[in-house]
């Protein structure tokens, strides 16, 4: 049997996942999630991927990806966003 979901908003989320970053083994200043999108069951977390000028991945790109990927293991099972909620 599968966990109750709590539904959250969004600001409410991000502050949470902000928390975790700070503790996070990998943070580094500036490593920040500043969205997040339910995709399903899934929570996806954006912010800056730190891209060279050409857009291309930098040295922090792939820290960045794998904080977000913790994130979204993390905290998925846990929450939904309120405004994608089933009525």
């Amino acid at each position: 049997m599968m966990p109750t979901q709590e539904t959250i908003d969004r600001s409410s989320l991000l502050a949470i996942a902000g928390s975790m970053i700070a503790e996070h083994e990998d943070f580094f200043d500036g490593l920040a999630a500043t969205g997040v999108e339910q995709k399903g069951d899934v929570l996806i977390f954006s912010g800056n991927y730190f891209l060279d000028e050409q857009g291309l991945p930098g040295p922090r790109t792939t820290t960045v990806f794998n904080v977000f990927k913790f994130l979204t293991v993390e905290l998925s099972p846990k929450y939904r966003l309120a405004s994608t909620a089933p009525a």
